[in-house]
């Protein structure tokens, strides 16, 4: 089998935030083959993301298998080293990786999950990032909780934060995991503050307090902060996770799948956190992209909540009573609103 087209597009996304989250955001990428077999899949980098890969990329992998997959991906990667390593040319590459998982499953019949050895496909639990409305998510039955933080100043308006935490503590109980993130706002002395203010109110994490590469600052926290640490979803390669799991910098890293590099790099980063006290809990993994290496990989998982906008991916399984199950088709199981 060889591939004999590769292409990418931005489909519209009306309801989409009008930031770099959809202008370098989401884009849809297809593989085909020389025997009909078509595989997608998603990444980012918008209109940069294409280019890279209907150039760079699309002239490298014509003609080529498409089942060898890991060395396709390091090649992929040597051919972006000057403007790569991460961001844009990264994502792009998550979206071609994660279309060549897409059509050996489908080639083998499997659903990429039972292609990496899931036995069953179980219901997952999951989680809901709440901006606003914390009551509306409540009715959703969720496992787990996380508030967003960023619309709070925690220098001119503590309490208002505190408070905002305190009040979300008592209408979600005391046995349902709470969570909160900061958007890399923070520095060291912020995030050390804040969290002890917060500590009593049973926090599971403190996502990205951060700004990702301030290593230093994350060994600070590492060593002082009394709510564990999450951190990655703005990471790139397993390169990277590398050297955040070495250290210890997070207790909890988040992939994003499709934009750390795809698949491929997932799966190596799951095999640097075994035989550590670090967990995976990717970022969106209720999307189907991460979804099935969550169902594979993972004794305890856990899904967060996805892109709500994303209506051109067909198929994509709805979150039920908390609870989500990995589609019945083969490959990732979706397919593209043509």
């Amino acid at each position: 089998m060889k591939i004999t087209s590769l292409k990418a597009t931005q489909p519209e996304t009306p309801e989409a935030p009008q930031d770099w989250r959809t202008w370098f955001g989401q884009i849809a990428v297809t593989v085909k083959t020389d025997e009909g077999l078509t595989g997608i899949g998603i990444g980012g980098g918008g209109v940069s993301g294409i280019h890279v890969i209907e150039t760079e990329l699309r002239a490298l992998l014509l003609g080529r298998d498409p089942f060898h997959i890991e060395q396709l991906w390091d090649e992929m990667y040597r051919a972006t080293l000057p403007y790569g390593r991460k961001g844009l040319a990264i994502m792009a590459i998550s979206g071609v990786d994660l279309a060549l998982w897409d059509l050996k499953a489908k080639a083998a019949g499997q659903s990429v999950a039972g292609l990496l050895g899931c036995k069953s496909h179980r219901p997952i639990p999951t989680y809901r990032t709440v901006i606003k409305d914390l009551d509306e998510a409540l009715k959703e039955g969720h496992a787990a909780f996380k508030l967003h933080l960023g619309k709070f100043d925690p220098n001119a308006s503590p309490q208002k934060m505190v408070d905002f935490v305190k009040e979300a503590r008592d209408k979600v109980g005391p046995d349902t995991k709470l969570m909160v993130d900061a958007f890399m706002n923070w520095d060291v002395d912020t995030a050390l503050r804040v969290s002890e203010w917060i500590h009593p109110y049973d926090i599971e994490w403190l996502e990205e307090p951060l700004p990702s590469d301030d290593w230093a600052g994350y060994a600070k926290l590492r060593d002082q902060c009394p709510i564990p640490i999450a951190g990655g979803e703005h990471e790139y390669t397993s390169a990277a996770f590398k050297e955040i799991i070495d250290q210890r910098l997070h207790q909890v890293v988040q992939p994003d799948i499709c934009w750390c590099g795809g698949l491929t790099e997932v799966l190596r980063i799951y095999e640097l956190v075994k035989g550590t006290d670090i967990r995976i809990c990717q970022h969106r993994g209720s999307e189907v992209w991460g979804l099935h290496a969550i169902a594979a990989e993972e004794e305890h998982p856990l899904a967060e909540s996805g892109r709500p906008w994303m209506h051109f991916v067909k198929g994509q399984p709805k979150i039920s009573n908390g609870l989500i199950c990995l589609p019945e088709k083969p490959g990732f199981g979706v397919w593209f609103d043509e």
